[in-house]
């Protein structure tokens, strides 16, 4: 991998991640349109350290708030009746499912997953369940209404996220809508489900980046470190904007953006432009 193939990576990492239009999927795009072959899941996986990073700074004050009431939680029973208490435990219950399934899949993550076939098939699929769901959910509650139900429905969509297209934050602001939670509030329980589940991923992955692999082109230590940082600063900007534009706008913007790309990719495919 060469410094302009890891920089361009990063800057689409960095603005994608958080925008519910799939960061791997523009990452698996990108990579095989402009460098012809497979930046690789391990390098999705460890660049998104970095825009996770963004979300921990980002959410600090509310992240330290929630740890120490969890921790409080464990010894004494009035702070277990308290929102916050009961919302940390929606965090870590959602998490579960996509460090399960990631487990379980991560050969199919690494190779069959990754066709361009299923990437513009799922940016279409599931780019036409957000617009249901925005025309549809109810948006009538908040986060001080936030329930185990949704934790584990938000969870299981994020999941799905192991395969490029879907998005992450995409799926999980999808269930949110869909569950009548508003906009504001799935999307701010998405990027908190996010910070176990992708730091996880990323740490995980770290020894398999450098590996000798069939699956992707072999960034650097020092292309790794530079591309996480990048992606991590672009991300925090984009966390500010996407928050800002949700309060006042519908999501219907990424649905078509989805819609869109995903056709532009059959057709990349179908005129033999790019290899699936």
């Amino acid at each position: 991998m060469s410094w302009l193939q890891a920089m361009v990576l990063a800057v689409v990492q960095g603005l994608t991640e958080f925008l519910p239009i799939s960061s791997s999927g523009h990452l698996r795009i990108v990579s095989e349109l402009f460098f012809g072959d497979d930046a690789g899941a391990s390098f999705t996986a460890v660049t998104q350290i970095g825009t996770e990073l963004a979300v921990v700074v980002y959410f600090a004050k509310d992240i330290v708030r929630l740890v120490a009431v969890w921790f409080r939680g464990l010894g004494s029973a009035e702070v277990r009746r308290t929102q916050d208490y009961r919302l940390s435990w929606y965090v870590i219950v959602g998490s579960l499912p996509i460090g399960i399934l990631g487990f379980l899949f991560q050969d199919y993550i690494r190779s069959t997953f990754r066709s361009l076939w299923i990437t513009g098939t799922t940016l279409i699929v599931f780019g036409v369940l957000m617009g249901l769901a925005e025309r549809f959910g109810q948006q009538r509650r908040g986060q001080d209404r936030l329930q185990l139900r949704d934790g584990v429905l938000m969870g299981l969509a994020q999941s799905l996220a192991l395969i490029p297209g879907v998005s992450r934050s995409g799926g999980t602001i999808t269930a949110g809508l869909a569950l009548g939670l508003d906009r504001p509030t799935a999307v701010r329980f998405s990027f908190l489900l996010a910070i176990p589940a992708v730091f996880a991923a990323g740490l995980s992955e770290i020894p398999h980046v450098f590996e000798p692999s069939a699956y992707g082109l072999q960034p650097s230590v020092a292309q790794m470190i530079v591309a996480t940082i990048v992606a991590g600063v672009i991300g925090y900007v984009v966390i500010a904007w996407l928050l800002r534009f949700v309060q006042r706008h519908s999501v219907y913007l990424f649905v078509w953006y989805r819609i869109a790309l995903g056709v532009l990719v059959f057709a990349l495919l179908g005129f033999g432009a790019m290899q699936p």
